[in-house]
């Protein structure tokens, strides 16, 4: 359901879920704190609903999180979706869960550079899977990290400019 200005009303919920610690871990910055998102069940919920509610359709069967705040995302959306969690936790592996065909969704809690998610979606390429999209939580538009994935599409939930 919209609001008036056409955002899902969950969106401001998980926004104000998750602590913004300014200049932390140097000066200007603005971390931003998901753990208290964890512990607001109701927004924690809605955050996982978003993204199953948007790869219900896609007939996706691997949901790859991304060491270590994509395991806590990437689970649950798997088991919601039926489909295989692969933890990706190290440079050039992959878990034998994963198969040439499988279609997969690559989601960690945010982008930042690009990097991981680049190196991620590149690894499953390597192996056969289709990446169907990657997404996170939060993106950091101004350090330009979607860029960094070329024409891989990239689905965030929140804009922390």
């Amino acid at each position: 359901m919209a609001s008036k200005d056409g955002q899902d009303p969950r969106i401001a919920r998980i926004k104000s879920a998750i602590r913004v610690i300014p200049n932390f871990p140097k000066q200007g910055n603005m971390f931003q704190d998901i753990t208290t998102l964890l512990l607001d069940t109701k927004a924690f919920k809605d955050t996982i609903d978003l993204f199953v509610e948007r790869y219900i359709d896609k007939n996706i069967t691997v949901v790859a999180g991304l060491e270590a705040k994509g395991f806590i995302f990437g689970s649950p959306i798997a088991l919601a979706l039926g489909a295989k969690f692969v933890p990706m936790r190290k440079h050039n592996k992959l878990p034998g869960a994963v198969q040439p065909g499988a279609r997969a969704i690559v989601i960690d809690d945010q982008i930042v550079t690009g990097g991981s998610l680049y190196a991620a979606f590149k690894l499953l390429e390597r192996a056969g899977v289709h990446v169907v999209e990657c997404a996170c939580v939060i993106e950091f538009p101004e350090l330009k990290g979607r860029e960094k994935l070329g024409d891989k599409s990239l689905f965030a939930l929140i804009n922390a400019s």
